[in-house]
């Protein structure tokens, strides 16, 4: 059975170590955009409006954020009412994509790569094409 002080310093020799961890934790940085959903009705009206996108239209259209090499889903956002996102990322080079192109088929986005460093906001638009004329 250890003593009252091995303890104290077993607990202090574990906080040491976790002060460490914390002084120098992986400081994020964020990606953030806009997101423009185009060819949403079957006829564009003469005046160029365009129908009124919502929330649950951007709910449809998930973005994924994927591993530099396309092959891991690192996280997933949907953009708010306004079509614009944030996300917080460690540092890195990703992929972003909208969910689901292939299985609708119709729907066309470019993938946009991007690069997030610390404590600093990289821009990245994201246009869709749904398809639909």
């Amino acid at each position: 059975m250890s003593t009252f002080p091995q303890q104290l310093i077993s607990a202090c020799a574990v906080l040491a170590l976790a002060g460490t961890a914390l002084s120098n934790p992986v400081r994020r940085g964020c990606v953030e955009g806009h997101l423009t959903i185009v060819s949403r009705s079957e006829v564009e009206p003469a005046d160029g409006t365009r129908d009124n996108v919502t929330v649950e239209t951007y709910a449809e259209y998930p973005l994924i954020v994927l591993s530099h090499d396309g092959k891991e889903e690192i996280a997933r956002v949907t953009a708010d009412g306004n079509g614009k996102y944030r996300l917080a990322l460690p540092p890195g080079d990703y992929i972003l994509d909208v969910q689901g192109q292939t299985p609708r088929g119709h729907l066309r986005a470019k993938p946009q790569r991007f690069t997030v460093v610390s404590n600093q906001i990289t821009r990245v638009d994201m246009d869709i094409d749904t398809g639909v004329r």
